[in-house]
């Protein structure tokens, strides 16, 4: 077969063209690029108006990638209001986050307002009803895996406003994305750190879990990553009993205690929610004969005070303020602000959690 040789100037700079310098780029270059007419750019780059937001952002971008040497707009000038959702307020995670949303908001771009709904029920009718009010362009929520939730999320996403989960995530729906920690490995932690300080005997320690309920997702992971872990690394520990306290530290010291009297092999307490104070009034009740090792979630002024006098062994702290962070960041990338921060399409949470003992606590008490 006869070979062909391009000639110079041919084929081989129409793949590769030569890149105009920056001071001789113009309008019409940018047009051509980003598939508009040049009184397009013109209207985008000098701000009249009259250009939907998808044009904006491809001229913008456009203008961006071939270094035109000007101070270019915003790619959003729409004002985007963004209803934060969470419930029972009187939880110290609730309140580290609320804050956090509070002190981002005065950080964010002018053109993005956050309004905070506090819910004193976290039902999913309560949560579903609080996501479907309108008036907001996004919605960051920590609500329960239900088909309810589930539903919400499919008409808001049809409606073209994004839904982010925080805290809890609700897999296998619309949502834009979820802005939280892995739960499972959480619970996987807990539990290789119980089988390491608890010694194999002869006859098997037992662990009681605690949690909210296990409909959100969060919890259930949580407990499933625990469950996961002690059957592959802690055979000497078995899981006796998950006591369901509803997140009330009264209704978990009473259903606590009666679950010692039950298991009075307990060597371990695993609360995957935030009942920490009901763990401890049940622990000084004296119903075992030797004090668990205690591992909860979150780093409050009772767990810290809790570390220090030993009554808890560990916390597993899920960082919220972080969340919040991510949470705002995909929104705003989601909606083209300049300031979105590292947040991409496909958006994935990477937000760590801490895990502090006696040892690694901050100096001062947690607010």
């Amino acid at each position: 077969m006869k070979s062909i040789t391009a000639s110079p100037g041919t084929c081989n700079s129409m793949k590769n063209p030569q890149k105009k310098p920056a001071s001789k780029i113009t309008m019409s270059d940018v047009a051509a690029l980003a598939g508009v007419g040049s009184a397009t750019v013109d209207r985008v780059l000098n701000e009249r108006g009259n250009v939907s937001d998808d044009v904006r952002k491809r001229v913008l971008a456009a203008a961006r990638e071939l270094g035109l040497r000007r101070i270019l707009p915003s790619s959003h000038h729409r004002h985007v209001r963004v209803n934060v959702i969470l419930a029972r307020p009187e939880r110290p995670l609730i309140t580290r986050m609320a804050n956090e949303f509070r002190r981002q908001s005065l950080r964010l771009d002018r053109t993005i307002s956050i309004h905070r709904t506090l819910l004193k029920y976290e039902s999913p009718e309560a949560i579903s009803e609080a996501m479907g009010r309108g008036g907001f362009d996004a919605i960051i929520v920590d609500a329960p895996d239900h088909p309810l939730v589930h539903a919400t999320i499919r008409e808001l996403a049809a409606q073209g406003r994004p839904v982010v989960t925080i805290i809890s995530d609700v897999p296998e729906t619309e949502r834009l994305a979820y802005a939280g920690i892995d739960h499972h490995k959480a619970g996987r932690s807990a539990a290789f750190f119980m089988g390491r300080m608890t010694p194999a005997a002869s006859r098997p320690g037992k662990v009681v879990v605690l949690c909210h309920h296990i409909g959100f997702q969060a919890h259930a992971e949580r407990i499933r990553g625990l469950t996961d872990q002690l059957l592959a690394a802690a055979p000497h520990l078995e899981l006796a009993e998950i006591v369901r306290g509803g997140d009330d530290p009264h209704v978990s010291e009473m259903k606590l205690k009666d679950a010692f009297r039950r298991h009075p092999e307990t060597t371990g307490i695993y609360n995957a929610g935030a009942g920490n104070r009901g763990v401890v009034a049940a622990m000084r009740a004296g119903i075992l004969p030797r004090p668990p090792i205690f591992i909860g979630h979150e780093l409050t002024a009772f767990t810290w005070a809790s570390l220090r006098d030993g009554s808890m062994t560990l916390t597993i702290d899920q960082s919220p303020e972080l969340q919040v962070q991510h949470a705002l960041e995909v929104l705003m990338s989601h909606f083209g602000f300049e300031s979105a921060g590292h947040a991409e399409p496909p958006y994935v949470s990477t937000v760590p959690f801490v895990i502090y003992g006696p040892q690694n606590l901050p100096d001062q008490q947690p607010a």
